[in-house]
């Protein structure tokens, strides 16, 4: 099966304005993106999907595969949709533009799980946390599986709750927002309408759970962090150093 990542990358964030574009030892966040995605062994190909000439000119300053997309779209997915529209592919991999920390490893386990079972439309990633702390934050999205990992919810609230004091402790995990799809399923995906637990939550994952669709989660031991405010990029920074030792030790 033949697969392809996207990296959309949207300019006007809302609360960090030209935000892949900040600098990271020296160079901006999408390249830190772009260079991790890149090693994935299981792509076949790997474009960002730019919505701004600022970006198109940085990705091309570093040798990067870009092309512009519509301003007007309301979601990353959206803009996948666009891209992958006239490309003979089975497989499409939805990459955050603003996370990177990004491992290669889980871009080619989300490609194997659609890959290896064709009864999987949709697959991401999931997490153990072991911070209580992150458990009670809205920013930090927590999944239930059910026994064949397969995602029952998506909250930003702490889920499953306990009631019982006395009760065993829960296990939390973290959804990471790293997806892949059928080209097939992404098409009609982006045709449902928006549905109303995904307005209540702002989870765009939670549309295909209420319309029927299972999305498959893969359980991975690496973390990552989301740019969304300058405070995020201090931590990316402070942490960029032991990742890239380890990506490469690969």
């Amino acid at each position: 099966m033949t697969s392809v990542g996207v990296i959309p990358a949207r300019y006007e964030a809302s609360r960090f304005m030209g935000k892949v574009l900040a600098d990271i030892g020296g160079k901006p966040m999408i390249q830190h993106v772009w260079e991790r995605a890149k090693r994935a062994r299981l792509l076949d190909d790997l474009i960002i999907a730019a919505d701004d000439d600022r970006i198109i000119k940085a990705v091309e300053a570093f040798g990067g595969k870009v092309v512009f997309t519509a301003k007007a779209h309301p979601s990353g997915t959206d803009r996948l949709k666009e891209i992958v529209n006239p490309l003979d592919v089975d497989i499409v991999v939805n990459i955050q533009a603003d996370e990177p920390l990004l491992r290669p490893s889980m871009i080619d386990t989300l490609v194997s799980a659609l890959s290896e079972d064709e009864e999987i439309v949709m697959a991401s990633l999931m997490k153990k946390i072991t911070d209580p702390e992150a458990v009670k934050d809205p920013n930090v999205v927590k999944v239930v599986v059910d026994k064949n990992s397969f995602a029952l919810y998506f909250s930003r609230s702490p889920i499953p709750f306990t009631r019982d004091a006395y009760a065993m402790a829960a296990t939390y995990y973290k959804h990471i927002g790293l997806y892949a799809y059928t080209k097939d399923f992404l098409f009609s995906f982006t045709k449902i309408p928006v549905s109303s637990l995904e307005k209540r939550e702002k989870l765009e994952q939670l549309r295909a759970l209420e319309n029927g669709y299972k999305i498959k989660m893969v359980d991975t031991k690496y973390d990552t962090i989301g740019v969304d405010t300058v405070g995020d990029l201090e931590r990316v920074k402070r942490k960029l150093g032991i990742v890239e030792r380890t990506i490469q030790e690969l």
